[in-house]
């Protein structure tokens, strides 16, 4: 496989463990869109649609969401979904975006 193949990989990978856990950042933070935006962003950089300095944005962005929201679930579901997004800039970010996936999930109800 290519490098750019394997960085694909890794972004399908981030988006799959961010989108498990963007409805409970959601559910919290009903009007904002700052994570759903930075996936959209990945997204779009996969389809060769968004240049990395606009995804790398949008990630940064999910952060500030994730620093905005007093839930803890909701904060590392925001974070998910900035580390997936950061996947375009460094595919390094990979296994942060899954890790905050889990523990989005593992901090529901706390």
């Amino acid at each position: 496989m290519s490098a750019a193949t394997d960085h694909l990989i890794a972004a399908e990978e981030s988006l799959a463990a961010a989108s498990e856990v963007l409805a409970i950042f959601e559910r919290v933070e009903q009007s904002d869109d700052r994570p759903r935006k930075a996936l959209d962003a990945l997204v779009a950089w996969m389809r060769g649609e968004a240049t990395v300095s606009e995804v790398r944005q949008a990630a940064f962005d999910a952060h500030e969401a994730a620093r905005d929201t007093s839930n803890l679930a909701a904060k590392y579901a925001a974070r998910a979904c900035g580390q997936a997004a950061s996947v375009a800039h460094v595919i390094t970010h990979m296994p942060h975006a899954i890790r905050y996936a889990e523990k989005a999930t593992s901090s529901l109800g706390r």
